[in-house]
């Protein structure tokens, strides 16, 4: 039982790296003051390109959480039954 959880808990961390990754990768939702001004000259098609991008860095980001905290429950529960202190 031991190797299993030394195995969840090193993908555990993988998994954590790889999420702060993706958060810092991603950019922030508000320009400042300059937005709220109009002084953005992005065109459409660089909008759309970069909205994509963000939708998927989300979707990466919200499937890492749930990874992370669905391998956490089962460290838990390997923990609680196999007998192994906490």
């Amino acid at each position: 039982m031991d190797i299993v959880m030394w195995i969840i808990a090193g993908v555990m961390v993988l998994l954590s790296i790889l999420m702060c990754v993706v958060v810092l990768v991603q950019q922030t939702k508000s320009s400042g003051l300059g937005a709220a001004y109009g002084s953005e000259t992005v065109s459409f098609s660089q909008r759309g390109k970069a909205a994509s991008r963000e939708a998927k860095l989300q979707k990466i980001t919200v499937g890492l959480a749930i990874a992370i905290a669905v391998l956490a429950i089962a460290l838990l529960l390997i923990k609680c039954f196999a007998g192994v202190s906490l």
